[in-house]
């Protein structure tokens, strides 16, 4: 049995009574109600409870678990760039703004802004579809902690604890939450904020897929498929040469680019932090494909990528941003050394902020959109202090705290080793 309802908010007790009367219609006969927005839903005398309690929840077949209304949230960027950031914002705002009626506050520049003040209001009408709103423009920053903030003084930097300004502002906006979108280094800032009594929630966005306690972060598959075409598109353009040709992709701690990229297009080497490698291993390797005729040698080596009992070869140290080291240069490094000890002739292609840029795939539209509401259904049971994530086919909310105790690195029995060793791919080890 099928009944037309109206759509409205409950507001007021008619409507509730309403809930109430249609609660009893399913308990006594089974009845379903479609909405007339279209939307199909099934009451009863639990799920109106629940809604009852809520007070912002509109019948449109969606049980939010409202616990508490929300009138104003806070997104703020941690980090870098990343594919998907666009449907993670939209996630965010869209169903807030035009669902929850919730009013949304875009923290410009990143925890910088959120420290210097900076700030924009979101607007319903800037929000269109969930590929192309870009961000909303509102920046990112690699001063990522506001308790290690970089300062400019007139001797140079200075290093200070600013977190007393983050809480100035996050207050001075009337926030009711704070939602941050960034991996690890983002996740550490916001337990610490949370720790200071801000309402914080985490949305895991990183292309290096580091951060754990959670099956996938959004923004990894759109850099592996970066990474997987322009390998294949170097196989067209240099197969016919006697050639070393070096990739060098996303990972400064993890090497989940690196491999399923080289493992998806057949590459010869892979090259991760994971697998220390040697020099020796690798020329041995070179000498051998050299002799069965193999003509072009493809090396997928991740920007974290380490030599046997030394850390990693291209970190720049000495520098003021809030990550721990920038890796770059490891390409650069592989092909000087590989064509001094071969004679080979080397071609090196960093494919850097390729990786960060573009539309991104389907999946991370998907999952980062999926992470938008549930972290919306979060802030509004008041479930500060998590992480959204994916456990299997669920999207659902982790402690902080258990998402940053450890990195999420390539295990060594990793199933994607073992296809790759299988398929004659050489780690370097």
């Amino acid at each position: 049995m099928h009944l037309k309802v109206p759509q409205f908010p409950l507001r007021n007790k008619q409507n509730v009574v309403w809930c109430w009367t249609a609660a009893a219609c399913y308990a006594a006969v089974g009845a379903s109600f479609w909405t007339e927005g279209g939307k199909f839903c099934i009451f009863s005398f639990e799920r109106v409870a629940r809604i009852r309690s809520g007070g912002l929840v509109s019948i449109l077949g969606i049980d939010t678990g409202i616990v508490k209304p929300l009138k104003r949230i806070g997104i703020v960027i941690g980090g870098g760039d990343c594919p998907g950031l666009d449907s993670a914002v939209c996630g965010i705002a869209k169903p807030a703004l035009t669902h929850f009626g919730v009013s949304v506050i875009g923290v410009l520049d990143g925890f910088e802004g959120l420290v210097e003040g900076k700030s924009r209001e979101i607007l319903a009408k800037e929000i269109v579809g969930m590929s192309s709103c870009g961000s909303m423009n509102l920046g990112t920053s690699q001063k990522g902690d506001p308790s290690n903030f970089p300062v400019d003084i007139p001797q140079g930097v200075d290093i200070l604890d600013c977190s007393e300004n983050a809480i100035r502002n996050y207050r001075a906006w009337n926030l009711d939450a704070l939602i941050a979108l960034g991996g690890d280094g983002t996740m550490h800032v916001i337990d610490k904020l949370s720790d200071l009594g801000l309402n914080c929630l985490g949305v895991p966005k990183t292309i290096d897929n580091d951060l754990c306690a959670t099956d996938a972060s959004f923004g990894c598959d759109s850099a592996l498929a970066i990474a997987t075409e322009a390998i294949d598109r170097l196989y067209a353009a240099a197969s016919t040469r006697q050639r070393v040709v070096i990739v060098e992709v996303a990972g400064r701690y993890s090497g989940w680019v690196a491999l399923g990229a080289g493992l998806s297009c057949g590459v010869d080497f892979i090259l991760i932090p994971e697998i220390p490698f040697r020099w020796d291993n690798v020329c041995e390797q070179l000498s051998k494909r050299g002799k069965q005729g193999s003509g072009l040698v493809t090396i997928c080596a991740a920007e974290g990528a380490r030599l046997a009992e030394m850390e990693s070869l291209a970190k720049e140290k000495g520098h003021v941003h809030a990550d721990s080291g920038r890796f770059s240069g490891i390409g650069d490094l592989i092909g000087r050394k590989l064509a001094e000890m071969t004679r080979l002739d080397t071609r090196t292609i960093p494919l850097g902020h390729l990786q960060r840029s573009g539309r991104a795939t389907a999946y991370d539209r998907l999952l980062a959109s999926r992470f938008g509401v549930k972290v919306l259904h979060l802030a509004s049971q008041e479930m500060y202090g998590q992480m959204v994530s994916l456990k299997g086919t669920e999207v659902v909310g982790v402690p902080v705290k258990e998402a940053i105790l450890r990195l999420n690195t390539v295990p060594l029995d990793s199933q994607l080793v073992a296809a790759a060793r299988a398929a004659g791919v050489s780690f370097g080890d």
